[in-house]
Order: structure tokens, then sequence, then C-alpha cells
């Protein structure tokens, strides 16, 4: 045998040692499908605008920021974080408007869109990791039951890192009707956990699927893909527009900034409310994480530049408060957020994890309302102002999850 032989039947061996929560790698026709994406060459998924998706700079440097004493204090609570306490009750009628928007945490969001009942990215595990044992642990409790929401018409996925993609989840959710919308590859994992293939729509960039009378299309996104230490990016990465017949809605997955957002918003655009990953930014991680002004920027893109008016609805900013993915204080990005809005006259939207809210109302949450728990991190230190230019590095940097257990940040 030669050791391009041995090779293959290595990494055969290899995969079939990782256990149900790493997912499953794409095979057969899906994989021939991923090859012939005009978004898949050289053996890998290709970003929109390059992107490094290892650290850049000193490993080391990262380790001593990440493992400071003081700075390891400010990424968490001082105490519990605030929770709605009336989600259920709140959610029992339906949305005066037409459309409500329930955060449930990082990227977790529950929308109620024209009758229909889509939950983005849903994450109700302990922790973002393979392990039950180590990995980064919620900061604080789910709002809701999963199964307290009731039916649901689709799951729509972003990507496949631990922090959108939770197995036990899914488990909960594959005996039910529910449909699930996901970029390509990403099937793999939810039929090796329960899920039935009939159930699963795997969408390239630019596809669109109707479910419930919504057009579901996944956008473009920068970013990456894996559940292991050696990923192959074989599965996709994507942001989601989702049209209903009278409300449109954006949600970002994760993502760094890059021109495409201005032509997302001026095909599916504008939009009632777009949820935007604002957090687990770093330096070291230039091109795959939005740091809050940067993800401002984004908001105004997909919204044609406009901040306020009658065709522009407010921004959810998501990807923070719930786990602890990178150096940076653990309420900067909402305060960032709030910066990055008041320079560019924008409307935001910042309920507690289980507030549910109307983007179409005249009066959105906008307490700050982690200012009660936050150490040493007040109105300030924000991160935020617009970018002049794209790759302008803003406020202390950004930093992606790999999707890989860690105790320290992604690398």
């Amino acid at each position: 045998m030669t050791s391009a032989d041995a090779l293959p039947s290595l990494r055969s061996r290899l995969r079939s040692l990782r256990t149900a929560p790493f997912g499953a790698d794409p095979a057969g026709e899906r994989m021939e499908r991923i090859r012939r994406s005009p978004h898949f060459a050289d053996g890998v998924f290709q970003n929109p605008a390059g992107a490094r998706t290892r650290p850049s700079g000193s490993t080391l440097e990262l380790m001593k920021v990440y493992f400071r004493k003081e700075e390891r204090r400010r990424r968490t609570p001082a105490g519990p974080v605030p929770l709605h306490a009336t989600t259920l009750a709140d959610l029992a009628g339906p949305p005066a408007t037409g459309l409500r928007l329930t955060w449930m945490g990082h990227s977790s969001v529950f929308a109620e869109i024209d009758g229909r009942r889509v939950l983005f990215d849903p994450v109700w595990g302990e922790r973002c990791s393979p392990f039950s044992f180590v990995g980064p642990k919620r900061l604080h409790a789910v709002p809701v039951p999963l199964a307290s929401l009731g039916p649901l018409d689709v799951v729509v996925i972003s990507h496949d890192h631990y922090d959108h993609l939770d197995m036990p989840t899914i488990r909960a959710l594959a005996g039910t009707r529910t449909l699930f919308a996901v970029p390509l590859g990403v099937g793999a994992h939810l039929e090796r956990w329960g899920v039935p293939a009939g159930q699963v729509h795997e969408l390239d960039w630019n596809e669109t699927v109707k479910v419930a009378g919504l057009r579901l299309t996944a956008t473009p996104a920068r970013h990456f893909c894996g559940r292991g230490l050696r990923n192959q990016q074989h599965t996709l990465w994507a942001s989601w527009a989702v049209a209903g017949p009278e409300h449109r809605i954006y949600h970002s997955g994760d993502t760094g900034y890059f021109d495409g957002f201005r032509d997302i918003g001026a095909e599916h655009g504008p939009f009632d409310a777009t949820m935007i990953q604002i957090g687990a930014y770093s330096e070291y991680w230039p091109d795959i994480h939005m740091t809050p002004a940067e993800g401002m920027r984004a908001h105004l893109d997909l919204q044609g530049g406009a901040a306020h008016g009658p065709s522009s609805g407010p921004m959810l900013p998501i990807h923070w408060g719930t786990f602890n993915l990178a150096p940076h204080p653990w309420s900067e990005p909402a305060e960032g957020t709030v910066g990055a809005a008041e320079e560019a006259g924008a409307r935001i939207a910042l309920p507690r994890p289980g507030e549910p809210f109307e983007p179409g109302a005249e009066a959105l949450p906008t307490a700050p309302w982690w200012r009660a728990v936050a150490v040493g991190q007040g109105p300030g230190r924000t991160g935020g102002g617009l970018p002049a230019a794209p790759g302008r590095k803003v406020g202390p940097g950004r930093v992606a999850d790999t999707g890989e257990p860690e105790t320290a940040p992604a690398v």
C-alpha cells in the first residue's frame, strides 16, 4: 500500500472514532452537489472576500491577554444576567404588527412573521462544545424551555459551529415535523442526529426555498465552518433573508464585514428588522467576526444606507452575552452597539434574553440592562464609531469561534 492509499484509510478510521456531537461529513450525492457549487474551489468553500480563519499575530500574546486575571474577570457578568420573566405569557397572543422577535441569547432568535414561526440558530444546550465537561458554558439560563415554544414552521441554521448548531437541541426537534433550512453540507449533521432527510432543505448562496408561505434565501457571509480539530471546509456558512407576504427580516449568522451586504440589501431588502452579529471579535481574527461598529455599518448597508424611515427597520444585536468566546469584556458589544447607533442615528432594539418585541412598534426595548451586572464596563468604552472603509480596525479588535472545544479563545 502506498502512502497515498494509506491517507484516506487513516482519515476513515479517524472519522469512525468521532462521537455523535461532531456530526458527520458530507458524502455521496451531497458531496457531489458541494463540488458543483460555484463557491467551492480547490477542495474547500471560498469566502466572498478574502478572510484569514486562523489567528493573526502572536498566539503567545493572545494567550496572555486571554488568561490575564483582570481581563478574565471582565469577560463574565458580576451576577445573574437579567432575564425577561414573562416570555411565554407575552407570546400567547399574535403580534399586533404581524412581526415579533424574541432574542433567546447569543444568536438564537424566535421570529413570528406573518403568522409563521421561525427559529434561528437554536442553542438550548449547556455548553457549545462536543463535550459535556469542557468548553464555553452558558452565562445565563435559556429564557424558556424549547418545547414551550410549540410547533415551528422552520428552523434556520447559519453554519455548523457549536454555538450555532447544537446537537441536543436538534435532537429535541428531530421528532417533530419541523422543517430545517441549512447551508450546503450541514444536512449531514442533522441526519446523523435523527432528522429525516425529507425535512431538510440544503441551500447554496443565493438559493431560495419556500416554506409555509415564507421565502428563505441563503445569502453570502464571510466566515468558515467545521466541528473538528482539522476542518475540511466542506460545509457552507450563510446569512439568511426571510420574506413573508408583508414583512422581511435578515439574520447575519457569523460574518466579517464585506461589501456584499449592500448587494443583499438591494436584492432582498429593505428589512423590517436585521439581526446582526456584534460579539466575539478580536484584532487576532480581523476578517470573520464584526465589531459593533462594523455590525452597524452592515445594518445600514442592508437597509440601503438609511438609518431610519418608514422602510428601514431596527437592528437587533446578536452573538453576545451568553457565552465567553473572546478576549473583550462581556458587556462591550452592547456598549459598542449603543455608541455606533447614536453616531449613525439608527434604531436598535436591546431586549433582555427572552424579551419579545415588535420591530414595527413605536417603542423598542432600549434600557441598558446589562450595566447592572457588568464588571468595570460602562458608557465610554464602546468600541463604537463607523469605520471609514472596510478593513479598518475599530475598537479592541475581533475574534471568532472555531466550533472546536475550547477553554481559551478559538485557535
